[in-house]
């Protein structure tokens, strides 16, 4: 599995294509199987976005088995390959062509490709995060980790990793072996991520969600179901219900719901991951607040 080219399903569009554009480049390949030209556009992007390493991400979208994205960004022909940056449409082209030809229109927003010995494991695993590939950025790191014991920055990389996957274990066995050495609020904030998601084990999110359905004015329990969410990883779902509580009352509790935005933006802060989604909501806190 490569780090650097993936499938992408409308379910995971917005967060393979449009958050991971707003740090990387982002390269779509609409196909399908009937497509005769697809079959030869295909694996030379593919093999393009191992070569470039990381300086693009290649998402490559089934047309047949996501109509709902042809048909928004109006796909009328196969194989269609669109460029993002910044969460932005920049280029594009339809049919197949040659790589010369492909490499040119890469030029104009990718950087160019290194040599191949440049880049990294660590790099690699990075890229594949980036791209959303949990499983490649973990065995990277665990090989990087296995050539440079004293790299902490991978020990923090690979922490990170084991807290999305909710290894809680091996999260805290590795950060505690490296937290001398990596003492700083990427540290703490990894540190400060493990013990919510200790906190918020075995929470029945459903009943919580149930309760609040019955008392949607109840801030303490949307606080508490904010808690549980982002305790389990769901950063979005914890900061929309945040945001909620602020709008129906910014007062509550002596502001204890923006508080509590403000100290999951901190602990997102160190996450690039999630640089996209902390910028949202933090526009969406002060047009809220102002």
């Amino acid at each position: 599995m490569s780090a650097y080219a993936h499938d992408v399903t409308t379910a995971d569009f917005k967060e393979k294509v449009f958050d991971v554009s707003m740090n990387t480049p982002v390269v779509v390949d609409f196909w399908a199987e009937w497509c005769a030209p697809c079959k030869a556009l295909k694996p030379m992007l593919e093999k393009l976005a191992e070569e470039y390493g990381g300086n693009f991400i290649l998402a490559k979208v089934n047309a047949d088995e996501n109509p709902e994205l042809t048909g928004h960004f109006g796909i009328r022909s196969l194989p269609t390959v669109v460029a993002f940056v910044n969460g932005q449409v920049v280029d594009g082209f339809t049919g197949a062509k040659p790589e010369g030809e492909v490499r040119d229109f890469l030029a104009r927003f990718v950087a160019p490709a290194e040599p191949a010995e440049s880049i990294s494991l660590f790099e690699q695993a990075q890229a594949a995060h980036a791209a959303g590939d949990m499983e490649a950025s973990k065995q990277l790191l665990q090989a990087t980790l296995a050539a440079e014991p004293d790299n902490s920055d991978a020990a923090l990389y690979l922490t990170q990793v084991y807290l999305d996957e909710g290894e809680l274990d091996a999260a805290e066995t590795l950060l505690n072996s490296v937290i001398a050495a990596a003492a700083n609020s990427r540290a703490d904030a990894l540190l400060a991520r493990i013990a919510l998601a200790r906190r918020s084990a075995g929470i029945d999110l459903g009943a919580l969600q149930a309760r609040i359905d019955a008392e949607p004015d109840n801030h303490a329990l949307r606080l508490e179901l904010a808690e549980a969410l982002a305790g389990q990883q769901n950063w979005r779902g914890a900061l929309e219900h945040l945001l909620l509580s602020v709008k129906k009352d910014r007062n509550w509790n002596e502001e204890s719901a923006r508080k509590a935005m403000l100290k999951l933006f901190d602990l997102l802060s160190a996450d690039e991951s999630q640089q996209a989604l902390v910028r949202e909501f933090r526009t969406q806190l002060a047009r809220t607040l102002n």
